[in-house]
């Protein structure tokens, strides 16, 4: 059957079916956290990693397509909207967690690692006090650095920046620790790197060529269910004699990588993940991750026999989390990208005219975090969710 040609890919301003995948990745790390016994199978813990995956794809293809339309990737503007697309809410939900341990009398363990929380150090604070907040000081770091190592050092080269990308995982690789007790942090970048080295592949003729038989409606498909094995098999997934995952979290993040090119495909799956509700639920996964405790906590302050894990407390929480995500995205998340995008000088996106050469330009960033727009409004979402996994 009809696959998407590279010229199409090229063209392409949204890949509607990553909202989707970012939503489910969200309430499966809702369940992970709260949901007690009976949601194991799901194994939300991974969910993070589906994030960081997404992350690393999304913001290489946006400054692979800026460096090529533009001739270079502006730092500036790129952390400036980094700035305004991560930090408002952040901050709010850290202000918020405060106060209500101020408010019940535990703020010490708050203040105590306040510093780190700050500092965007969340993996290595002294308690879990914000506990799964780190996801998003992982994703914080990668932004600071990727783009010098990818788009300074290395200037438009499909073999170096491809070189430099698989070093820097096997780099990290290396770092990852044999004692028990070290926070196996690493992992967690090499998951994004996987995304960043899928874009760094499509984004190339030749690359693109190797993937461009995933985006057949029917491989697509098979693609799909395939990877919904894989997640589904990881509880029996052969534990490690150290109690850490990192081999098979390298392979879930290799899967996510294979399903993102099928998810291209105008078939059924991308139907499915297009469904308006699952959009909805996609755009606000950032604001949802980071409110969920909040959002727990209110449940069982409303309903004291919610309190403990179960389906019901997992329920309730997505609900609550939902409502209050979606204030968060409506007042505070889209009118700070409006005003980074005001500040990066950004305010219009140059449009490409998609072509057949290798060379062709390509639309210019612009798509919201967390929504998967190409587009200057389009970042990833966030990450978000946790260990797990944070994003995250």
């Amino acid at each position: 059957m009809a696959t998407i040609s590279y010229a199409e890919y090229r063209a392409m301003r949204r890949f509607p079916a990553l909202d989707g995948l970012r939503a489910i990745a969200a309430v499966i790390v809702v369940a992970f956290h709260f949901g007690g016994p009976r949601w194991t199978w799901l194994s939300g813990w991974v969910g993070v990693q589906l994030f960081f995956v997404l992350s690393g794809f999304l913001i290489t293809t946006l400054m692979l397509r800026e460096e090529e339309s533009r001739g270079r990737v502006s730092l500036r503007s790129f952390y400036v909207r980094r700035i305004f697309r991560i930090l408002p809410v952040y901050l709010v939900v850290l202000a918020a967690t405060y106060a209500l341990a101020h408010l019940n009398g535990a703020s010490t363990r708050l203040r105590e690692s306040m510093p780190y929380y700050l500092l965007m150090v969340n993996e290595f604070a002294p308690n879990q006090a914000f506990p799964h907040s780190w996801t998003i000081a992982i994703e914080w770091k990668f932004y600071l650095v990727w783009p010098l190592l990818a788009f300074v050092f290395v200037r438009a080269a499909f073999l170096r920046r491809m070189a430099v990308t698989v070093l820097a995982i096997a780099a990290l690789v290396a770092l990852i620790p044999f004692e028990k007790d070290w926070p196996y942090w690493p992992i967690h970048y090499v998951s994004i790197l996987v995304g960043c080295l899928l874009a760094v592949v499509l984004h190339h003729p030749r690359g693109y060529a190797l993937f461009r038989p995933l985006t057949s409606p029917v491989a697509s498909l098979a693609v799909l269910v395939g990877f919904v094995a894989v997640h589904l098999a990881l509880p029996y997934w052969p534990p490690a004699a150290d109690g850490h995952a990192e081999s098979m979290i390298g392979v879930y993040a290799v899967a996510v990588a294979l399903l993102l090119p099928a998810m291209l495909a105008p078939g059924l799956p991308t139907k499915v993940l297009s469904w308006r509700p699952l959009v909805w639920v996609g755009e606000r996964s950032y604001s949802l991750y980071l409110v969920q405790y909040l959002a727990m906590a209110t449940v069982i302050a409303l309903v004291p026999s919610y309190a403990g894990h179960s389906t019901r407390l997992f329920v309730a929480t997505t609900v609550v989390g939902l409502l209050a995500a979606d204030l968060l995205y409506r007042w505070v998340e889209q009118p700070m990208i409006g005003v980074g995008r005001r500040f990066s000088g950004r305010g219009k996106v140059v449009p490409g005219t998609p072509t057949a050469t290798p060379n062709s330009p390509i639309p210019a960033e612009s798509p919201t975090p967390e929504r998967s727009e190409l587009s200057e409004r389009t970042v990833p979402a966030m990450p978000v969710l946790t260990p797990g996994g944070d994003r995250r």
